[in-house]
């Protein structure tokens, strides 16, 4: 796709993306895409994915209790814990705010290996990873299931194409998990501010009428996915009939304020026109 060469203008010294149709085939493809990339978060949906393959096993329960008083595994995933972004506490009462919690995530894994009696980057492996021949991703650093994914765009298109036509899940939990969860909360989403609502899914960003956002304003409301501090994002646009994965090696910041909405409003604009 032409649309994917404005890459090559980024201020970074590698980077690689894909964008993946409804059917799983690919669009088109830039850069090295069997390379290694840190996911930052990015990897909250792979390690959300996981959580919602144990939930269809028997494993958990959406809403049984987890993380802070009154909160459960619905909370935990969907940021309305009330727990802190990088601490082990509660800043609010669970279903009242939107804080975006990398503890939260943390939380969740040990939730998860007290359930099922494995390790968290085990199961994510054996329930995620390997089904989708993703043999190039693992849960790496201190294991953390909220930023400590390592991934090539080759994998994360298969993970993008089973998110467009689920085979891991049943398609109603997966239609579950980019539904808004505890709609109208307010909160901030990270490097973009305060938005009204914030709104969430089971691991999963929803776009709605979020604005500024680091998709683009052709993206459809319905649009879901994640970015990552490390300079990577994931997004899946139901409406569109695509999704599209980049990885970088530079991290998040103004230089991907301004790049990542132009290469996205081109993408959908070649989809359109192809």
């Amino acid at each position: 796709m032409e649309s994917l060469q404005q890459i090559e203008k980024w201020p970074v010294p590698h980077a690689a993306a894909a964008v993946i149709r409804a059917d799983g085939t690919v669009a088109g493809a830039y850069g090295p895409t069997e390379r290694r990339f840190p996911l930052a978060s990015v990897t909250k949906p792979l390690a959300a994915y996981a959580v919602l393959v144990a939930y269809e096993e028997g494993a958990v329960e959406l809403d049984e209790p987890a993380g802070p008083d009154g909160a459960t595994v619905r909370h935990l995933l969907a940021h309305a814990s009330g727990m802190a972004p990088d601490r082990r506490e509660a800043l609010s009462a669970p279903g009242t705010r939107r804080v975006y919690s990398n503890a939260g995530f943390d939380t969740l894994g040990d939730h998860l290996a007290r359930a099922t009696e494995i390790a968290f980057p085990d199961y994510l492996r054996e329930a995620v990873f390997e089904p989708l021949g993703m043999t190039a991703t693992a849960l790496e650093g201190d294991a953390s299931p909220a930023r400590d994914g390592v991934s090539t765009v080759d994998d994360l298109a298969r993970f993008a194409a089973e998110l467009q036509a689920p085979r891991l899940l049943d398609p109603r939990t997966v239609a579950e998990a980019m539904t808004v969860q505890f709609p109208g909360l307010p909160g901030v989403l990270p490097g973009y501010g305060g938005q009204h609502p914030n709104d969430w899914g089971l691991g999963f960003e929803i776009r709605d009428g979020k604005s500024p956002h680091w998709t683009s304003a052709s993206s459809s409301p319905r649009t879901v996915g994640h970015f990552g501090q490390s300079g990577t994002f994931l997004w899946v646009d139901p409406d569109a009939g695509a999704a599209c994965v980049v990885l970088t090696d530079r991290d998040f910041g103004p230089w991907a304020v301004e790049a990542w909405p132009p290469l996205t409003e081109a993408v959908l604009a070649e989809l359109r026109t192809s």
